[in-house]
């Protein structure tokens, strides 16, 4: 589920300083592994609004 970054150089579009490792299932943005969510899967922002009330499960709101 999870998709893996492979460009080394590329910079977290979160913090700007972590090398990236992971690439958003939702949104697309490239993040380090500290502003990923592999329990579903998306970076931070996307988690943060999937699961606003820390409930479990995708219950995305925009």
């Amino acid at each position: 589920m999870c998709r893996y970054r492979m460009e080394a150089d590329m910079l977290c579009q979160h913090c700007e300083s972590r090398p990236t490792s992971h690439e958003c299932y939702r949104c697309g943005t490239a993040v380090c592994r500290l502003h990923y969510d592999g329990e579903m899967g998306f970076c931070a922002d996307c988690a943060k609004k999937a699961k606003p009330d820390g409930r479990r499960g995708d219950t995305f709101r925009y």
